[in-house]
């Protein structure tokens, strides 16, 4: 029976018929929708920032290997200084790295470096000075690490 009404390519009785400009007059009208002044837009998205999940192994990482790292160095334990000091360099790199990549994943750069995904090239004399900035300072800890031999 539904079938029988619906087959002059007309809607049923329950729907609009004709609509002049195909739109209904059915909501309010934009002024008594925002009595208070013009729309405003806010931002959804979450600010991006580090959470404490990925700060505090980072920065627990950080402490542990600081301390085998520093403790050889200042107070020289004999023979095994230099391995325990080698070994808290080692998890001091690691947790410098792990806390890039979490900076990364987030959306952070380095200062100086371009954001990610901008397209822009990074200049090469901040690049620069960041290589010689690690290496300066992984001469400097291998050097103080050879020498406790």
């Amino acid at each position: 029976m539904a079938a029988d009404r619906l087959t002059d390519g007309r809607l049923a009785e329950d729907g609009p018929d004709d609509t002049e400009g195909g739109v209904t007059a059915d909501g309010p009208a934009p002024e008594e929708m925002y009595p208070g002044g013009p729309e405003v837009e806010v931002e959804l998205r979450p600010q991006r920032r580090l959470r404490i999940w990925q700060l505090a192994p980072i920065v627990g990482l950080g402490a542990v290997g600081s301390l085998m790292f520093a403790f050889p160095l200042a107070f020289d334990f004999g023979d095994s200084g230099a391995v325990i000091a080698m070994l808290g360099l080692l998890i001091c790199s690691c947790a410098a790295g792990w806390g890039m990549m979490a900076a990364r994943r987030v959306g952070y750069t380095w200062p100086g470096l371009p954001p990610r995904g901008s397209g822009r090239r990074p200049d090469w004399r901040v690049v620069l000075g960041y290589v010689l900035l690690v290496a300066l300072v992984v001469v400097l800890a291998v050097w103080r690490v050879a020498r406790l031999r």
